[in-house]
């Protein structure tokens, strides 16, 4: 059981914000729009998804991104599931993450069942077209016991200034070796020393235009 907690508090009419980390877990603006440019997009998703496509992520947060990404494997007519697997060091607890997904009513569907399975502990959410294992605790231990390399991950801490061990070189370099050869990355910041990090972990970055009042993102291919 892990023993840390998610700590928050809402602001702009229902928008959850770590206390800890003083951020918000999705864009103020259009969270969905948000994940679908940044973690889908800057993935080269949908076009890439298949059978078995493992996406893996830093930051579970709200579920938000798990969300949309299996919507997405659905409304293209993917055959098959989607593997998706998620690290999370300050889960939310079930209450407060259905509190937070009423804002994306149209995901209520997914997020029942989602919510279904929610645990403070690790846990695994398995469907005809998703198994997704949500791991808890520090993502510094537990990336490296990943039993299946990554075909693309979503890095979605909190902000490298307010949460850098998240964007440490040497998780970075971790991600990087778990990771299939030709898979991606994308994450919402542009900060020069995780861009060189990831560099460093075996990928070609990009900076690229972000989301709403972002300037930049990046994102990356491990060749």
């Amino acid at each position: 059981m892990n023993d840390q907690r998610a700590e928050l508090e809402w602001r702009d009419g229902g928008v959850p914000v770590s206390t800890r980390f003083d951020d918000p877990y999705f864009s103020v603006d259009d969270g969905l729009a948000e994940t679908r440019h940044v973690f889908l997009a800057g993935n080269g998703l949908p076009a890439r998804f298949e059978d078995g496509f493992h996406v893996a992520e830093l930051g579970f947060g709200t579920g938000l991104n798990l969300l949309t990404a299996w919507q997405s494997f659905l409304d293209i007519g993917t055959v098959g599931r989607l593997h998706f697997t998620s690290f999370e060091a300050f889960p939310m607890d079930r209450t407060e993450a259905a509190t937070a997904l009423k804002a994306f009513p149209s995901l209520a569907a997914l997020a029942e069942p989602l919510l279904g399975a929610w645990s403070q502990s690790s846990f695994v959410l398995e469907t005809d077209t998703l198994l997704a294992e949500i791991v808890m605790g520090d993502a510094r231990q537990t990336v490296a016991a990943m039993n299946a390399p990554a075909d693309a991950w979503f890095l979605d801490g909190f902000s490298p200034a307010k949460n850098p061990e998240l964007w440490g070189a040497d998780l970075l370099a971790e991600v990087g070796r778990q990771t299939k050869t030709g898979g991606t990355f994308a994450t919402y910041t542009a900060a020069g020393h995780v861009r060189r990090s990831l560099e460093a972990a075996g990928f070609n970055v990009d900076r690229i235009p972000g989301f709403g009042r972002k300037r930049h993102m990046s994102v990356g291919a491990k060749p």
